[in-house]
């Protein structure tokens, strides 16, 4: 049976995801707890989650046990694979995303204005990522829903096609695969628009790829399965790993993990 609109369809995904903001930071040694509580009790919602537009955000820590695991050493992503231990996400609304963008840089731009930032702290890879496509079990989690599932951890791959190929063939590779972890998604970037603050490195390298999997349990009880993805993509010849990282759940409200990242 065809239903009406407004019926409570969700076959056609009336909510669609249209793109993401990546943003993976280090807090100066010794300002780890004022950091996490600026962050999630201040900017997590400051600087994005009261835009209009916003699906939903969710924040991710590496602790010194993830960030040991990290893959390859030398990577372009990151100055040093011990850095980089926050990591946010937020959720675009499809349609929405060029005007999510204006609107964000213009916050940032007035929060430092307004004394509203935390000098303490690197940004390591903060960039906005056009959304893919997704690959998942079957009648699992979809990806509007991944952030407010709560799930355990999730796994940040970014890589780049080798020359020759391209984001989306390594897109149909990926999902040609038995999936790895419960909800992944595949993005490409988009450069910062160039009124955006100062103090986050601009990375134009648009031809790279970022893949998220989000996992049940911790991603450190299955990271031999992402270790062996990501020998099978440079295997396929289509691509290669800068970065694989391994991110627990935050919990908000505590400072859960502020003590475990060096």
């Amino acid at each position: 049976m065809v239903q009406a609109a407004g019926s409570g369809d969700t076959g056609e995904k009336p909510i669609k995801l249209g793109g993401a903001l990546f943003t993976m930071v280090e807090p100066h040694r010794g300002h780890e707890v004022d950091y996490n509580r600026w962050y999630e009790r201040d900017h997590f919602y400051a600087g994005c989650m009261i835009g209009a537009w916003t699906i939903s955000g969710a924040r991710f820590v590496a602790t010194k046990a993830c960030k040991e695991r990290r893959f390859p050493e030398d990577s372009p992503i990151t100055p040093d694979p011990m850095v980089g231990s926050y990591l946010a996400l937020y959720w675009i609304l499809a349609g929405k995303f060029d005007e999510w963008m204006k609107w964000g840089t213009k916050q940032v731009v007035w929060l430092h204005e307004n004394n509203r930032m935390f000098p303490h702290r690197d940004h390591v890879h903060t960039l906005m990522y056009r959304f893919l496509d997704e690959h998942g079990r079957e009648d699992g989690v979809p990806i509007e829903l991944a952030l407010d599932h709560r799930f355990a951890g999730v796994v940040a791959i970014i890589g780049e096609p080798t020359e020759g190929h391209s984001a989306e063939e390594v897109r149909d590779w990926w999902k040609s695969r038995p999936p790895v972890g419960e909800t992944m998604a595949a993005f490409t970037p988009v450069p910062l628009f160039n009124d955006a603050p100062s103090d986050v490195p601009r990375d134009t390298a648009t031809e790279r790829f970022l893949q998220l999997f989000f996992v049940d349990d911790d991603p450190l009880g299955v990271w031999d399965q992402f270790e062996d993805y990501g020998a099978a993509l440079e295997n396929s010849g289509l691509g290669r790993v800068l970065f694989a990282s391994p991110y627990l759940a935050t919990s908000p409200g505590t400072d859960k993990y502020t003590d475990e990242l060096r």
